[in-house]
């Protein structure tokens, strides 16, 4: 069985930092490309960041110079570390693992609250 787990999620001010964590289960984690996205209320669910199998990333450009996306192969988890937070960065953020063209598994999400 296939289990995405978000977990860091929270609430935090202007400015402030998180680190969301997506541990995975299931999968031949190492041969994912794996993908934070985030949805805000009214909103669709955008594309926030993404890490290939090989460890190349892409952002955003809303969020490039403050989020980072890094995972580690041999815990099967994948981070994104969220630096000056901004309000408009409040969101339910989702994990995605996907081989692309075959599967796609995505995690329950996470809230962030991002106060000013």
């Amino acid at each position: 069985q296939v289990q995405l787990v978000e977990s860091g999620g929270g609430m935090v001010e202007s400015g402030g930092s998180l680190r969301l964590s997506c541990a995975a289960s299931g999968i031949i984690f190492s041969s994912y490309v794996m993908g934070w996205y985030r949805q805000a209320p009214g909103k669709q669910r955008e594309l926030v960041a993404g890490i290939s199998s090989g460890g190349s990333s892409d952002y955003a450009d809303s969020v490039k110079g403050r989020f980072t996306i890094s995972r580690d192969n041999a815990k099967n988890t994948v981070y994104l570390q969220m630096n000056s937070l901004k309000p408009e960065d409040t969101a339910v953020y989702y994990c995605r693992g996907a081989r692309p063209g075959v599967y796609q598994y995505w995690g329950q999400g996470t809230q962030v609250t991002v106060s000013s």
